[in-house]
This record gives structure tokens, C-alpha cells and sequence, in this order.
């Protein structure tokens, strides 16, 4: 006898399976309901194509890419600051003067006073010493910084999209685990209920197989909870793709290297880059500052018109002028010496802000690593002994409660047991991928 339950299926429009409540096999029918000759040849085909591809680690990575604002952003942010570093190194743009100098105040006649000039000139400033060249470079070191942000901000990206895919996987297949141990605890009710009506169990076994059966519906309640949560974390960076099926194939990653070649890459890693170069930003102001004890300047040259005539009759003769200005950094103490403290203090701070960087990556490394290297260890044993020797304790505890030998508790104990070892194999199994997705993000110099 079998006992039909409707179950979904993707290729068809409406399916039921039936459990051998002594074999425990499953065996699936689908029926399908035929409007038309053309709507069968339509149906079929939509069903079963509109599922053949499904989201995999690899698709994910390749969309969150495409999707990370905050890296374009910082791009952009780079872009801006080489445009600005070009406009930086040029010098200021020239001043030009004209006026009329020396104009009576009691006729306002331009002729009548021999002095009087209107004058037109232009004037070009230089700053000290080579302040513009300097300021070009430390602005290409802050766009500089800018870049490589962007680069750390797509690798965290993949990195956090690798773990929450991970989480996602789990929890998928933790649901078809507890479904499959449910359709067994479905047949044991079965067993126990003919059991119970021989007169050979007691209610109280019937009772627990059914509580047994409602929580796993519970369990697998809380995994889709769980499974809702991981995919509107991936909704950042896919959108509505986060909610597409994913491959049933467990997710592959990029080979990792020694925990000691990762530690001696750090240096190249894009967030270390990032600090040297505003390292260097902070350099170069250093070297703005020493500039400021030199003079800056400025020439200029001037065309004067004279009005009126001469005592003679004779017409004025127009004047020119040549100027150059410079400043007189005489008194440095209260600020050339003042500021060239100052860029130096920043200078050493930004050092001590990259070191503490170095610092907590190489604790992550170290963290990380040991994570992944137990945990490695941790998936051997269970894949090893714990599974098949789960798997044995329940078949021995099913024969030997057929046989009359044991109760019911001791059954159903081993049955949880047998789903927890497989869910915590699966467990450690994902966390060690997520370890491992973590490394390479550390490894992102290297890889």
C-alpha cells in the first residue's frame, strides 16, 4: 500500500508521490490536464526550460561587480582628483589692471594736470619654490588612494556576497535534509499507527513519532526564514536575481595559498595600498611646507597714457613700467615652523594608521586560517566516521525496534541524531567555504 501526498514538481503542472510505508521508496506521478494538443506542446517545454538554469556562485560574483556603487563611486572619486591634480600644477591665472591715476578732484579734467595717467597692465604671480609640482603629485596620491579603495571595496563585495551564497546553500539544503528525514518520520507514523492498532505499541509512541514529524515542519519553517534573510542580503548586489533558484552542486572556490605567503602579501593588499599612498598625500605636504620659507613672486608690466600738453604745445609723452614683487618670509616662527609641524604630525599618524591596518589583517589571516584549518579537519571527520556511523546506529536502532528489542524513544533519538550529524556536516562544510572566502579576500594582493 502507499499513502499519496501532493508534492511539487518544476515540469509539471500537478504531481503526487506515493511512500511505501515498509520499502520508504518514493515514487512520483504527474498528471497533467490537456485543454488542447497545441497547449501540451506549449506547457511542457516552459516548465522544464524555465528551470534549467540556475543561479550559481560564479553568475553572483560577475553581477555584484557590475552592481557595487560604492566602488564606481570611489573610481569616480579618483577620476576627479587626477582631473584636479593636472589644474593643480598650473600656475594662477594672470591679473590685469587698468585704472586712471591722479585725476583732479575739483574739475575732473584729465587734461589739466600733467600727472594724470590711465594705466593698463598685466601681472603674473609664482608660488614658492616648487609648490605646484608638489601639489600635483599629492593629488595624484590621494586619486591614487581613491583607486585603490575601489579595488578593496569590490573584493569585500565578493567576499560578503561568497559568504551570504554560502549561508543561502545551507540553508536550501538543510530543508531537503529535514524533508527527507520528514518523509521517513512520515512513514514511521505509519509504522507505529498499524503497530499501535495491533496492539503491539502504546500510544505514547504514536504520539512522539507526531511530535518528532511537527518539528521538523518547524525546523524547516525556520530555515526558510533563514533562507528569506540570505537572499534579501544578496538583493544589494543582485536584486530580484537574489530570489531566483540556485545550483543544487555545492559552490567551488579559488584555491588558497600558504597562511604565510597571504601574510607576507598583505603589503600589496588594496587597503595597505590605500594607506601608502595617503602616506605619500601627507609627504608631499610636508615638502609644500619646507616651500613656504622660499619667497614666492610675481612680474608685471604696465602701459601708461598721459593726457594734456606740454608747456610748449607739445603733446605728453605715454609712459611704461616693469615690477617685480616678492614676499619676505622673514618671520617663520609662528607659521612656516608651525605648519611644517603640523604636516609632519600628519605625516606619522597616517604611518601609525597603516601599521594598525598591517596589523589587523595579519590577525584575520591568523584568525581565519586556524578557522578554516580546524574546521577542514572538522569536515574529514564527520565526512569519514560521523556520518556512516550515524547512519549504522540508525539502521541498527530501526531493525532492532522491529524486532521488539528496543523502544520507540531510543528510534527516534537515533533518527535526530542521524539529521543532526548531517546538518552539522553540512555546517562545517559551509563555514570552512566561508573561512576559505574570507582568505582570499586577505590574498586579494596576490590572486
Amino acid at each position: 500500500m502507499c499513502k499519496p501526498k501532493f508534492i511539487r514538481n518544476d515540469c509539471s503542472l500537478r504531481s503526487y508521490a506515493c511512500i511505501n510505508k515498509y520499502t520508504g521508496k518514493v515514487k512520483q506521478h504527474c498528471v497533467i490536464k490537456i485543454l488542447h494538443p497545441l497547449l501540451f506542446v506549449w506547457i511542457i517545454p516552459f516548465f522544464c526550460i524555465s528551470s534549467a538554469h540556475a543561479l550559481n556562485l560564479s553568475d553572483v560574483e560577475q553581477i555584484t561587480k557590475q552592481n557595487d556603487y560604492i566602488s564606481k563611486a570611489r573610481q569616480f572619486r579618483g577620476d576627479a582628483l587626477r582631473e584636479s591634480a593636472i589644474a593643480d600644477a598650473q600656475l594662477p591665472d594672470p591679473q590685469l589692471n587698468l585704472g586712471l591715476f591722479n585725476l583732479p578732484t575739483d574739475d575732473f579734467d584729465i587734461n589739466s594736470e600733467p600727472n594724470t595717467q590711465l594705466r593698463f597692465g598685466v601681472s603674473q604671480s609664482f608660488p614658492r619654490g616648487k609648490t605646484l609640482a608638489i601639489k600635483e603629485k599629492q593629488t595624484k596620491w590621494a586619486g591614487n588612494a581613491e583607486y585603490q579603495l575601489s579595488s578593496d571595496e569590490v573584493a569585500k563585495s565578493i567576499r560578503s556576497v561568497r559568504e551570504y551564497y554560502l549561508n543561502l546553500y545551507y540553508q536550501i539544503s538543510a530543508q531537503e535534509i529535514i524533508n527527507e528525514s520528514r518523509q521517513y518520520f512520515a512513514q514511521l507514523v505509519d509504522i507505529v499507527e498499524s503497530y499501535y492498532r495491533v496492539g503491539r505499541v502504546n500510544q505514547q509512541d504514536l504520539l512522539r513519532a507526531q511530535l518528532e514529524l511537527s518539528r521538523l515542519d518547524d525546523r524547516v519553517i525556520e530555515l526558510k526564514t533563514k533562507e528569506d534573510l540570505a537572499r534579501a542580503e544578496l538583493s544589494k548586489w543582485l536584486d530580484d536575481k537574489a530570489f531566483e533558484p540556485i545550483e543544487k552542486e555545492y559552490p567551488t572556490l579559488p584555491a588558497l595559498i600558504s597562511q604565510q605567503e597571504i601574510i607576507n602579501s598583505l603589503v600589496d593588499h588594496p587597503s595597505i595600498q590605500a594607506e601608502d599612498s595617503m602616506v605619500s598625500f601627507f609627504d608631499e605636504g610636508v615638502a609644500i611646507a619646507r616651500e613656504q620659507y622660499k619667497p614666492g613672486w610675481s612680474i608685471g608690466v604696465e602701459y601708461r597714457k598721459r593726457f594734456g600738453d606740454n608747456n610748449d604745445g607739445s603733446d605728453r609723452e605715454d609712459q611704461a613700467a616693469a615690477m617685480v614683487k616678492f614676499d619676505l618670509p622673514i618671520f617663520t616662527d609662528q607659521r612656516q615652523d608651525r605648519r611644517l609641524a603640523a604636516s609632519q604630525h600628519q605625516v606619522s599618524a597616517a604611518k601609525f594608521v597603516r601599521s594598525d591596518k598591517l596589523q589587523s589583517l595579519r590577525q584575520a589571516v591568523l584568525r581565519d586560517y586556524a578557522n578554516w584549518t580546524r574546521l577542514s579537519e572538522r569536515t574529514a571527520l564527520y565526512e569519514a566516521r560521523l556520518v556512516p556511523e550515524a547512519n549504522a546506529n540508525a539502521h541498527a536502532s530501526l531493525t532492532a525496534y522491529q524486532s521488539g528489542v528496543t523502544e520507540f524513544t531510543t528510534l527516534a533519538r537515533a533518527r535526530i541524531t542521524q539529521l543532526n550529524v548531517r546538518l552539522d556536516s553540512l555546517r562545517a562544510k559551509t563555514e570552512r567555504s566561508s573561512a576559505h572566502a574570507r582568505l582570499l579576500y586577505l590574498a586579494e594582493g596576490v590572486l
